[in-house]
């Protein structure tokens, strides 16, 4: 028996169910099974080697030297085979995990950051072939990285061979589509369905003129929804995420996954057959290739996130995004107040245990402003006006701000915005580069890595953007670009400047003074047992609401992690905790309080 068959002999009761309860069609049933088995076949021995020694193993991605980073390979390294050549750069770093932005054929310039595929099976010719990151994953897993690719499962491009074939009217590929011949049901489920982006691309249908028919459009106009009551979508989108798995990428972050199914009435997130498809896609992987896992992005409140982890005995994502906790925060340091952000850390920490999530402070993406109102109230702030100071504060045009970044979908009706920005320029080291203020500067450098530190000190693994590490700063040229100036975002989509990297070996440069500070902190994690797999993480009472306590514990060893979100002084105390501790940053000895200094953080423990 081969490890497909005994794989598939395992799950396969539970596969058949969920396929014939959703399509009801043996005979695409049979189809999927004879695609997985095909991949099976073509996968090679390196990677069937990956999939016996994770097998074995599948918690390899909760260990404390997880590190991961987010990139454009345009903007890294301009294509595949230039990254391949920076690898040691990353491996000085100690990155584990790579994730790089949409990189599979999609149109130009129309392609909302990659997010718009024209074809799921080949890599875009402006940066390589399908052979260019066979090669590259290849040099990546000798060194220990795990590289990981967008899978955009919700749409396509509306020039992709699909939705040609619809415009020229093939039934088939119709089919695959949400479309509707007369404007009434899309009237009706744009009554339910929030916008995406309300202020660039509002309302989720477009009418094609061609086709003659109103087509779901969630994100852009050129962003086709596809029909996932068609098993036909289901069957080849599977089939190109194991092309993609046979490529050797290990980690597939599966796009927008809350919008796969659309029903009239309903908001058309989070509905019970999303999690249908996503266990049938997981079932899938764990048959073919249990080396690879998925990624969820699902931007959603945390009570909202559990069902997309699925239960401890009929998993779904291995990982989720901790979208929440990267918001909650920024506007923790905005404000000066952690209560929200230790009640963020609380609802995600009375998540089960196998519940496992990426945390970073920045992305390609905004910073959306989606924080617990109901909390926010309780704590005596009007939600509406605390988002209009986040984002005023961290575009710098709030009195006293130290930011500097923009806004994003701003929509006057609501007062929403989102905000833009690199994690450098929000924290106020370009501000103090602009003043040439060596003391605003050091601020700005402390606050961000005490940001950072908070980061890596959360349950889950950290994730960096590319230039963090250098303290990239905005760009601002895309304003004069006719392509990119309609979207902010651009702002921190900026090319990687190597003539700053080269910086961080040069004693007191903004660079060397990130690059060490991070690695300091890398380090700790890849080391310390309390960083490790089988650690508890709880939030802790400080009897100080500028400062955010966690509490880690392994083997018998306890370690404080605190966090100063002021420019103060802040005096602490740690209630039931016996010490004396040990700061693994400074080396001084510590009881269960203290003052910290302005944005200063603290590791310690207990250990004799």
């Amino acid at each position: 028996m081969t490890d497909f068959e005994r794989r598939l002999a395992q799950r396969r009761d539970e596969l058949e169910w969920l396929y014939m309860e959703l399509y009801d069609d043996r005979e695409k049933l049979r189809e999927l099974e004879a695609m997985m088995q095909s991949a099976y076949a073509r996968r090679s021995e390196a990677l069937r080697a990956l999939d016996e020694r994770r097998e074995k193993a599948p918690d390899w991605f909760r260990k404390g030297s997880m590190l991961g980073m987010t990139m454009y390979t345009s903007l890294f390294a301009g294509d595949l085979r230039n990254l391949e050549a920076r690898l040691d750069y990353l491996s000085e770093q100690g990155i584990t995990y790579l994730h790089l932005m949409p990189l599979l054929r999609m149109p130009h310039p129309d392609n909302d950051g990659g997010y718009a595929v024209e074809d799921f099976d080949q890599v875009d010719p402006s940066l390589g072939t399908n052979e260019d990151l066979a090669r590259l994953t290849a040099s990546m897993r000798a060194r220990g990285m795990s590289l990981c690719l967008d899978f955009v499962i919700n749409h396509t491009a509306d020039t992709h061979e699909w939705a040609m074939r619809a415009k020229a009217g093939e039934q088939e590929y119709i089919d695959r589509y949400i479309c509707y011949d007369s404007p009434e049901i899309p009237e009706l489920m744009e009554r339910t369905i929030p916008d995406v982006f309300p202020e660039t691309a509002p309302g989720s249908f477009i009418y094609q003129e061609q086709m003659g028919k109103y087509v779901c459009s969630s994100f852009h106009p050129y962003q086709w929804d596809l029909n996932y009551r068609n098993p036909a979508v289901l069957n080849d989108m599977a089939a190109s995420m194991l092309h993609l798995a046979n490529l050797g990428v290990e980690v597939l972050r599966i796009d927008a996954v809350p919008y796969l199914w659309k029903e009239i009435g309903t908001s058309c997130r989070n509905l019970p057959r999303v999690h249908t498809i996503m266990r049938i896609i997981r079932l899938m992987t764990e048959i073919v290739c249990p080396g690879v896992i998925l990624k969820g992005e699902v931007v959603m409140a945390p009570r909202e996130l559990a069902p997309y982890f699925g239960p401890a005995d009929k998993p779904e994502c291995h990982l989720l995004y901790n979208a929440s906790t990267m918001a909650t925060q920024w506007s923790a340091l905005a404000s000066g107040d952690v209560r929200q952000l230790k009640r963020q850390l609380d609802d995600l920490h009375s998540l089960p245990a196998h519940c496992c999530f990426v945390n970073y402070l920045r992305c390609h993406d905004d910073i959306g402003w989606g924080l617990n109102e109901e909390y926010g109230r309780s704590l005596g702030a009007d939600p509406v006006m605390h988002k209009v100071f986040l984002y005023r504060f961290f575009e710098g045009s709030f009195p006293g701000s130290y930011a500097r970044g923009e806004r994003y979908n701003y929509n006057p009706q609501t007062q929403d915005a989102r905000t833009c920005g690199t994690t450098a320029s929000l924290c106020g080291i370009e501000m103090g580069i602009e003043q040439r203020d060596e003391a605003q500067i050091s601020m700005g450098i402390r606050r961000d890595l005490m940001m950072h530190a908070a980061m890596m000190s959360m349950a889950g693994f950290p994730m960096l953007s590319s230039g963090d590490e250098i303290g990239q700063l905005n760009g601002y040229g895309y304003h004069d670009d006719e392509v990119l100036r309609e979207d902010s975002r651009n702002l921190h989509r900026t090319a990687f400047s190597w003539e700053n990297a080269a910086l961080r070996t040069q004693v007191g440069t903004i660079q060397q003074r990130l690059w060490d500070g991070l690695q300091r902190l890398e380090r700790l994690r890849a080391q310390e047992p309390c960083f490790g797999e089988t650690a508890s993480v709880s939030t802790w009472d400080t009897h100080n609401q500028h400062v955010l306590a966690l509490v880690r514990r392994a083997g018998g060893e306890t370690m404080i992690c605190l966090f100063n979100f002021t420019g103060e002084e802040q005096s602490v105390w740690l209630d039931a905790l016996e010490g004396p501790f040990t700061d693994l940053i400074s080396g001084e000895k510590r009881g269960c309080g203290g003052v910290l200094g302005a944005y200063q953080y603290v590791l310690a423990t207990d250990r004799v």
